[in-house]
């Protein structure tokens, strides 16, 4: 049934707006679950909720490819991959980051949409 909802959703927005678009859907225990296996601890302290994201990737990508993406992190910043899911720590915030959605879809070679902490969980919220 997700995967028809998907399509539709896809479908509606070509239609209207001429473009194409990846949509992906996660479920309310699929979103609660990426809030509690957050790895950093800063997620619990952090006010604003701009510092950590979620890249939700459509595949899980690749070995070799995660590889690749991990030898170019940078710290201060910190990335963890965990299933589909990329958690990034960019404590500078992200519009300074090179581990941008764009980076991050070309290295692990899958669509992808990145949400800031804030965000993630309030689209959990709304879903309850």
């Amino acid at each position: 049934a997700i995967e028809i909802i998907k399509t539709m959703i896809e479908i509606a927005i070509e239609t209207k707006y001429s473009f194409q678009v990846s949509v992906d859907i996660s479920t309310t225990q699929e979103l609660k679950q990426i809030i509690e296996k957050c790895p950093y601890e800063e997620a619990q302290k952090e006010e604003n909720g701009t510092k950590i994201l979620v890249t939700f990737l459509q595949t899980t990508p690749l070995d070799e490819r995660v590889k690749l993406l991990l030898e170019l992190v940078k710290l201060p910043e910190k990335l963890i991959i965990q299933n589909r899911e990329v958690y990034l720590y960019c404590p500078n915030g992200y519009g300074k980051s090179k581990l941008t959605n764009t980076f991050i879809e070309k290295k692990l070679g899958t669509s992808a949409t990145t949400r800031n902490w804030k965000s993630v969980k309030k689209l959990y919220e709304l879903s309850i």
